[in-house]
């Protein structure tokens, strides 16, 4: 073995605790992991740069690996694979092993030298929505859903968690509501369909304003509810309910202040508001080099302290905080299905062969994720009154 593989087989021996893992490189095969285990995943090794790339990069260097070709699921997931390293914390694990830090350390300090080294441009794609139609629901509602039971179907999902949305915001018939982030408008539409209200959502994005509205024009909706192309800092008028899912995460934190600030204006003197963001648990918010390379650039995880203190500081009362990761492994493996059954229609000239991987490999780390990081989805319902009454049961 090369040190590359004799570090990376070394670090899996030692921290793979509870499982087992099975390797095949150069058509031999290799179990590493916890003794006595029965393997349940097993990767085939194309190229040995794989052992390099993962030292060296961590998850951007095994999901460039993946895009590359440079290994294979044979048995078991990709999830399953990654599932294993995130809860038996790999990472953590090297970090406070000095003599095992130190190997790493050579390896990355190797490939930095290398003649060899591969280097990666930044690479931009104008994503459309042929991608999404491939994975998302009808509604195209690309945030975390609400699963009933296991087995519910993503559209249940999807509708579970726009139903729980309105009833958290207690959504009544000639209501005012604003979305901030609104997507293509499917929340909007299932607030002013079920709960009869009127409502105003904003987008940056002016593929999702065009065709939400159209949406909406199909429903038959367009006297109650639009959709305006505006950034959250034109915020105007007074609503009586607030509501921003999946945009939190993607402002940068210097804008906090200013986004809570503009909601606190902006709701009535009885109203609620609600934020859903991906967010982490963890003290420090570490970005994921692959995520931040290829899918959100510039994204963050929101920690819940944060929204608290913005909250806080616009006096806006905490009414109730959910932690409804757990839900988004039911999501995402509904996106995935559904990506790797219908990922054959899309236009080869755009999404190639690369690319095609490289979204699959997205989406296997959005099942794991999950389940075994430090991830979270918070949903943080607030109130404008302090002493406004409040249900004895949560939704």
């Amino acid at each position: 073995m090369n040190l590359a593989q004799n570090t990376f087989v070394r670090i899996l021996n030692r921290h793979l605790s509870d499982a087992n893992l099975r390797l095949i490189v150069e058509g031999k095969p290799l179990t590493v992991g916890a003794a006595g285990a029965s393997p349940s995943v097993s990767l085939r090794i194309h190229d040995g740069r794989f052992f390099t790339r993962v030292l060296s990069q961590g998850n951007l260097g095994l999901g460039e690996a993946y895009m590359d070709g440079d290994f294979t699921v044979e048995e078991g997931s990709l999830h399953e694979f990654l599932t294993l390293l995130l809860r038996n914390r790999i990472d953590q694990k090297v970090r406070k092993d000095p003599r095992t830090a130190l190997q790493v350390l050579r390896v990355q300090l190797g490939n930095m030298l290398s003649r060899a080294q591969w280097r990666y441009v930044q690479r931009h794609y104008d994503l459309g929505d042929e991608l999404f139609e491939s994975f998302l629901d009808e509604t195209m509602t690309y945030s975390c859903g609400y699963a009933l039971t296991p087995e519910d179907s993503l559209e249940e999902i999807q509708r579970n968690k726009l139903d729980r949305l309105c009833r958290k915001l207690e959504l009544k018939p000639g209501e005012h509501l604003l979305d901030i982030g609104c997507g293509f408008g499917g929340l909007l539409m299932h607030a002013a369909r079920h709960y009869g209200v009127t409502g105003v959502g904003i987008t940056n994005s002016q593929r999702h304003c065009e065709r939400g509205n159209e949406n909406i024009a199909r429903a038959g909706l367009a006297d109650r509810i639009r959709i305006e192309l505006r950034d959250h800092a034109s915020i105007e008028g007074r609503y009586d309910k607030i509501v921003s899912v999946g945009m939190l995460e993607h402002l940068p934190r210097k804008e906090y202040r200013r986004y809570f600030a503009l909601i606190a204006r902006a709701l009535a003197p009885q109203g609620l508001g609600l934020v859903h963001a991906i967010g982490t648990s963890a003290p420090t918010n570490t970005h994921d080099p692959f995520i931040q390379r290829y899918i959100f650039p510039g994204s963050g995880q929101v920690k819940l302290s944060e929204v608290a203190t913005h909250l806080e500081r616009q006096r806006l009362a905490i009414r109730d905080v959910e932690n409804i990761v757990r839900h988004y492994h039911y999501t995402a493996k509904h996106w995935l299905t559904r990506f790797q059954q219908n990922q054959h229609r899309l236009d080869p000239e755009r999404y190639g062969p690369e690319f095609r991987r490289l979204w699959e490999y997205y989406l296997h780390c959005c099942v794991a994720a999950p389940l075994a990081s430090d991830g979270t989805v918070y949903q943080v319902l607030f109130m404008k009154d302090y002493a406004a009454p409040m249900p004895l049961h949560r939704v």
